[in-house]
């Protein structure tokens, strides 16, 4: 499609409009605060992710440079990536495995999201009943046992994952969130009281979910299912990226030749975990766009300072706005804030520039001093952000070709800690000709409504992200776009 075309196209559609703040009544995107003490608050925060900013973080293992021949040769390094090759390994001690980088492992969403480890599969209920309403029993019982299976492979292997399952506070910051955060009173939380799990002037309610939440240290997690899978005997190169994949025979039987620029690699399967990158099989581009999103990390906080939010206990807190926030401490007491704004760059790119946003850091230490006025002044010791896979149904789905030689997984829209090992699963299954209950699942029979291409993509994107901030500010009513979305099953989230 032509340049002029393109500008044609967007200049009819309001984009500046959508671009401008929302006035909103908790969270405003105007900033509240001096925007003078934002600046310094993050003058000094590291541009690296956190969880990688780390004197734990493995020296980058070797690089391919010889041609090679798997059973199995799985794309990408990151928690999806590692939980195929290690599982597969698991399944078939005698196949070979080997699992191809394109740079470190968990260098991009698995090293730089929250450590939020949910077993949900279904990106929460309502979600899960307009994708999956006769199949939500099953999809339960699966995710628990997911979220079973991956605790188990954290004491297996004696994975220092900072693993802590303590359970997420949920909160209201507007009235009309009150009803569904009150609607369980076994799990309220009585704000008047010192309860320790953290306290706002901006909470009007509160649940404590403990039940399916824990918290990890994303990037430990990753290194350390690295480390398992090679010590089973998985064949691990980072810095190898894969160029094209060819379908060829071999010795009369069908075979992928997976191409490097060092080395090709004859696999008799082929495993894609690449998630908000573009898929190596072209039908399946148009299925995801990646979506930034940012997070801070204060210096580390006091006993005092704890307790001044009344924060002593190791729950992570979130708020229920469709732009919502996620906040939890580190092991060394640390508050890590993100969340609420979800960016699409035009071009559907994902590029190393697009991880630092000057504006959306500012807006994020403005709601985190809002949220924690108590903490006023305390400073950002880092600031990064990273793209997220989202798909239209906002969960991930699963696919296998019909020669069963190709399989690939994506879509996890920020929930992919614990479901990668799901999708991991799923894709062995496909890839195997089992049947499972994941094969039988929707999500891993059908693929989700398409996202267009540019130039539609961008202007569809910051309608659908307006008609989100219209709903927070119109008292959770969604507006008659979010509604025409929701008959057609498409959804949106920050």
């Amino acid at each position: 499609m032509s340049k002029n075309l393109v500008r044609a196209l967007l200049s009819v559609l309001p984009i500046e409009k959508f671009r401008k703040p929302t006035p909103l009544t908790s969270y405003s995107q105007r900033l509240q605060h001096d925007s003078a003490m934002l600046a310094a608050a993050l003058a000094e925060a590291s541009s690296t992710p956190f969880w990688l900013d780390s004197e734990d973080r493995p020296a980058a293992r070797l690089s391919l440079s010889t041609d090679l021949a798997a059973d199995l040769v799985v794309v990408g390094g990151g928690f999806c990536g590692l939980w195929t090759a290690l599982i597969a390994k698991q399944r078939h001690p005698e196949w070979e495995v080997v699992l191809l980088e394109k740079r470190r492992i968990a260098w991009a969403a698995s090293g730089r999201n929250g450590g939020f480890c949910e077993a949900e599969l279904t990106h929460g209920e309502e979600n899960g009943r307009l994708h999956f309403a006769d199949e939500l029993n099953i999809i339960r019982e699966l995710a628990a046992e997911n979220f079973a299976a991956l605790e188990r492979t954290i004491e297996q292997f004696g994975i220092d994952a900072e693993y802590e399952n303590t359970g997420v506070m949920v909160v209201a910051t507007e009235p009309h969130q009150v009803p569904s955060v009150t609607a369980k009173p076994e799990l309220l939380i009585d704000l008047d009281s010192k309860h320790g799990h953290g306290q706002s002037p901006l909470y009007l309610a509160a649940m404590k979910k403990l039940e399916g939440y824990s918290f990890v240290h994303p990037a430990k997690l990753a290194w350390g299912l690295a480390d398992a899978a090679s010590s089973l005997g998985v064949k691990i190169y980072e810095n190898t990226k894969v160029t094209e994949l060819e379908e060829s025979f071999n010795s009369g039987a069908k075979c992928t030749l997976v191409h490097t620029p060092e080395g090709v690699v004859t696999a008799k399967k082929v495993a894609l975990a690449t998630n908000v990158f573009p898929a190596l099989v072209k039908k399946l581009q148009l299925f995801t766009v990646p979506i930034y999103d940012y997070a801070l990390v204060t210096d580390p906080l006091t006993q005092e300072q704890l307790e001044s939010i009344d924060w002593t206990k190791r729950n992570g807190i979130t708020d229920s706005g469709k732009e919502f926030h996620y906040y939890r401490k580190t092991q060394d007491n640390r508050i890590l804030f993100g969340g609420w704004d979800a960016v699409y760059h035009f071009g559907r790119q994902v590029k190393d520039s697009q991880d630092q946003s000057y504006e959306t850091f500012m807006r994020l230490a403005d709601h985190f001093y809002s949220t924690f006025p108590a903490l006023k002044g305390v400073r950002f010791s880092h600031a990064w952000g990273g793209a997220i896979d989202m798909s239209t149904q906002l969960v991930a789905f699963h696919w296998v070709n019909k020669q069963k030689t190709i399989a690939y997984s994506a879509g996890y829209t920020g929930l992919g800690v614990c479901a990668t090992r799901f999708g991991a699963e799923t894709m062995l299954d496909l890839l195997e000709g089992l049947d499972t209950p994941r094969t039988r699942l929707k999500m891993a029979n059908k693929l989700p409504i398409p996202i267009p291409p540019e130039p539609l993509t961008f202007p569809l994107t910051f309608l659908m992200r307006r008609a989100v901030q219209k709903s927070d500010a119109n008292g959770g009513k969604d507006g008659l776009l979010l509604r025409i979305a929701s008959f057609f099953k498409i959804g949106f989230d920050s």
